[in-house]
């Protein structure tokens, strides 16, 4: 039995993530600024974006997995350097905070796993995406840099995914036709859903992906690497 830890646990993606670890019969800790609606045994109520200690988590660690971000699209013309601190303290400053408070804890277990999560926006530029792609871009290398630090204890890993039908898409999936319109852009012809990006976390967490670290996964329905 593995401890996981899932900081920004009430996001969909999280949610369905406990949802399959319990099935596993895992110990689930949740760090949130809400208290989630999933399956989770023990839970820390915090802000990410505040400066005040993370809380202190007793015992090894056998996962942890980043999942606060931003969506902030804007024409690079409109947006001012407060948009990119924000960006950055939330995707980059929370993972490196939240890796730093716990990285005793995955140095206790046999077979750690720390994952991060990107953008398909830094592999394919597009537009109105200059603040979110320029921070994930640095958790990218802040994934590798790990992974590289921390072997062969710890494995780092990171799911660059493209649009997921979530609640934090949702101004970008309002409706039947945005959807459609979106499926369109991608050569598999649909949107992710939040189960695709729990499949490949679980596995990233679990020993049948053991020899694996420093990998940038595309889950992105094709987008970054096909026509």
């Amino acid at each position: 039995m593995k401890t996981i830890l899932l900081i920004g646990a009430s996001s969909a993606v999280a949610k369905e993530v406990a949802k399959q670890l319990k099935t596993e019969v895992h110990t689930l800790i949740s760090i949130s600024r809400a208290e989630p609606d999933a399956p989770f045994d023990f839970f820390h109520k915090y802000d990410i974006s505040t400066n005040e200690p993370m809380p202190v988590i007793e015992g090894c660690i056998d996962g942890l997995v980043y999942f606060p971000g931003t969506i902030n699209l804007k024409p690079f013309q409109s947006l001012k350097s407060t948009s990119f601190l924000e960006d950055f303290q939330i995707n980059v400053l929370g993972a490196i905070k939240s890796i730093q408070s716990y990285s005793k804890n995955l140095a206790l277990s046999d077979s750690a796993s720390i994952i991060l999560y990107s953008t398909v926006a830094v592999q394919t530029g597009m537009p109105f995406h200059a603040s979110v792609a320029a921070s994930k871009g640095a958790i990218e290398g802040l994934t590798r840099s790990l992974a590289a630090e921390f072997a062969p204890k710890i494995r780092v890993n990171c799911i660059a995914p493209s649009l997921t039908n979530t609640p934090m898409a949702s101004r970008l999936l309002s409706s039947p036709e945005k959807i459609e319109a979106s499926a369109l852009r991608h050569p598999l012809k649909k949107v992710g859903d939040p189960k695709d990006l729990a499949n490949m976390t679980t596995f990233l967490l679990s020993d049948a992906s053991k020899w694996m670290t420093g990998q940038i996964l595309h889950l992105d329905g094709g987008m970054s690497s096909i026509k």
